[in-house]
């Protein structure tokens, strides 16, 4: 367990002189807001560590770890704790490696941890539903917290090299490769804030200018509710119990669903004051697409797409693979609309070398004018 800038330091020092070091995260967005990284567990062949971040007061040495080219990070579903790590400290990857998505590339459907581990080693690993979500804040943490956090890293580097073995035998180790490139770009997005965020709610469509006025107040009033209480907002409100009072502003507290006796006691002058504050507001207009939305599709067209699905189909049971990972749907979608721009998505960037390489030369003839 390292709780100060020394021993990581130290650490740091050590793992960076490895040629390759596993690593994991654990944050408390279930529990808190807003959300923060809790733990990192670090694992090199022989050792395995979890660092405190709420007690390490400088965790720079770790961002030095991360963007070392000569150490390949090795992760298993890697977004999240990508978005994360740049979230909280602005750390970048250079040299990860995803195991879920190699995993993929091996034929695997289900890519946990837990299953990659069960399949490719023959581990079972403990996944209690409890402690994926506990509260990684709490101090101290218990014993089976600390063997659930270290398990995830202690079987990354012979899970990496398990499945890099079965894709060096089908030939997909640069499939793998490319794909965990991508994943350095990713970055985390702040989300909008409460007084915009409203209107992409599910079910906020269906309002009008004076319901989404008073969803506006609702939500912000949330906010500053789920701040106050260190509680993420999902918990402090559900979305449906605001979209409810919304529609209806004049409903009866005590009647709306999901809306309790604790949190109408804690916050029922907040709800009537937010509404009250909605409806003297002016109504709400959507702001207009920002993009024109694309013509509806021909005849042609859907005809040309059902062949290309049917193509990707064909590939992906000859591979034993996702179709999903054969091509891009929207690539597909664009070639069915202009089917001469072949070598436009080749350049797009949705396109991936391996999939160009590997696929183009059996998907020209489904393009080509008849």
């Amino acid at each position: 367990m390292i709780t100060d800038t020394k021993a990581l330091k130290d650490v740091i020092e050590r793992l960076r002189g490895e040629p390759v070091v596993g690593l994991d995260t654990e944050s408390n967005g279930f529990h808190r807001y807003p959300e923060r990284v809790c733990l990192v567990q670090l694992a090199s062949r022989d050792e395995n560590y979890l660092v405190d971040p709420l007690a390490v007061a400088d965790m720079s040495p770790l961002g030095l770890l991360l963007t070392d080219r000569k150490v390949r990070k090795v992760l298993h579903s890697a977004d999240y704790d990508l978005r994360c790590l740049d979230r909280e400290w602005s750390f970048h990857f250079e040299n990860l490696y995803d195991t879920s998505i190699a995993a993929h590339f091996a034929g695997l459907d289900r890519l946990g941890l837990a299953a990659a581990a069960e399949r490719f080693l023959g581990v079972t690993l403990n996944k209690d539903k409890r402690l994926q979500r506990a509260d990684w804040s709490l101090r101290p943490l218990s014993k089976a917290a600390l063997e659930y956090a270290a398990a995830d890293t202690a079987y990354l580097l012979p899970l990496r090299d398990a499945i890099e073995k079965s894709l060096a035998s089908l030939g997909r180790s640069e499939w793998a490769l490319e794909e965990s490139r991508r994943m350095e770009q990713i970055r985390y997005v702040t989300p909008e804030p409460p007084e915009v965020a409203y209107l992409s709610m599910k079910g906020s469509k269906a309002l009008d200018g004076r319901g989404l006025a008073v969803l506006r107040r609702l939500v912000m009033a949330r906010d500053q509710e789920a701040r106050r209480l260190d509680r993420p907002p999902f918990r402090v409100l559900g979305n449906q119990t605001l979209l409810h009072l919304a529609a209806d502003p004049g409903a009866d507290l005590t009647q709306t669903p999901g809306l309790g006796a604790p949190a109408l006691r804690r916050m029922g002058n907040r709800i009537r004051k937010a509404i009250q504050e909605g409806l003297a507001d002016e109504p709400v207009k959507r702001p207009p697409r920002p993009h024109p939305a694309m013509p509806r599709p021909t005849a042609d067209d859907d005809a040309r797409l059902s062949k290309l699905r049917a193509w990707r189909n064909e590939r992906a049971a000859e591979l034993s693979l996702d179709p999903a990972l054969i091509w891009p749907m929207i690539s597909l979608d664009r070639l069915a609309r202009e089917p001469g721009s072949i070598d436009r998505e080749l350049a797009s960037g949705d396109v991936r070398r391996w999939q160009a390489n590997r696929f183009t030369r059996s998907l020209r003839p489904l393009l080509a004018k008849r």
